[in-house]
């Protein structure tokens, strides 16, 4: 897939920072609740437990210390848009080293790694670069990234334990509006309007450009049917006919440009 032309939406690294933070703890306090009986059941991501999804948050939130602590890139090489299509390429990798995670004391690892990030963030400017294997990034490029698995993968855990784990505003936000960003970066043009309101507006398709008034091609959703439709828990066609997506003209079907991550 060609890199996404770019449309980059400014992020606050202080705010993400914070986010990742915030966000974390509520899983934290979920995971440190959660029986043995919750942790040990299914999730929607193949043959991963709850035990294995919660060791892969603390793992997610523990590569941004790691990563600082390694030297600096001498360049950037992966843009923020880039980075949900890139995602695929670490898959396997990622399935290997959560497996292999020692998630025996769930509550001393997030301890562990709370500790480990905020000292690490806490002097680190947003334009430091971390080498990641698919390639050298902004430290505030990749806090928004952070806050995006975490959003995404709190998500699964209410999914898995019927726990009810609350959303940062501003780490749903990071998410929501990244991945409305991509969606118009991949699909650039005027003809269709996605709302996801309170976060994010943007135009995709090709096609005639609105400019005043209410434009022919109008989708509209909220922000976690948004966000399992970009990342693939979900299908066009149930949330539409559950009526969590609204749709309005003859271009407003994403179904073909969905997902955008998996």
């Amino acid at each position: 897939m060609p890199p996404a032309k770019k449309r980059t939406r400014s992020h606050d690294p202080v705010k993400t920072r914070a986010a990742v933070l915030a966000q974390f703890g509520h899983v934290r306090d979920a995971v440190e609740a959660f029986t043995t009986a919750q942790l040990d059941g299914p999730t929607r991501l193949g043959e991963w437990t709850v035990r294995d999804l919660a060791a892969h948050v603390a793992w997610m939130v523990d590569s941004v210390p790691r990563l600082l602590a390694d030297p600096a890139p001498a360049a950037r090489e992966l843009a923020l848009l880039d980075w949900p299509s890139r995602t695929a390429e670490a898959a396997g990798r990622i399935d290997a080293h959560t497996r292999g995670l020692d998630a025996a004391d769930l509550p001393a690892l997030y301890a562990r790694v709370r500790d480990d990030y905020e000292a690490a963030v806490a002097g680190a400017g947003g334009e430091r670069l971390l080498p990641l294997s698919l390639g050298a990034m902004t430290l505030g490029d990749f806090l928004v990234t952070r806050a995006v698995e975490l959003v995404v993968h709190t998500d699964d855990l209410n999914d898995a334990t019927g726990a009810a784990i609350p959303y940062d505003r501003q780490a749903l936000a990071a998410c929501t509006r990244l991945l409305a960003d991509v969606l118009a970066a991949r699909v650039p043009g005027g003809a269709v309007e996605v709302r996801v309101p309170p976060y994010a507006v943007v135009q995709c398709v090709e096609g005639p450009r609105h400019t005043r008034g209410t434009p022919p091609n109008v989708v509209e959703t909220d922000p976690l049917t948004w966000i399992r439709l970009a990342t693939g828990r979900t299908g066009w066609a149930a949330e539409r006919d559950a009526a969590r997506v609204s749709a309005s003209g003859e271009r407003a079907d994403l179904a073909g440009l969905l997902p955008l991550m998996g």
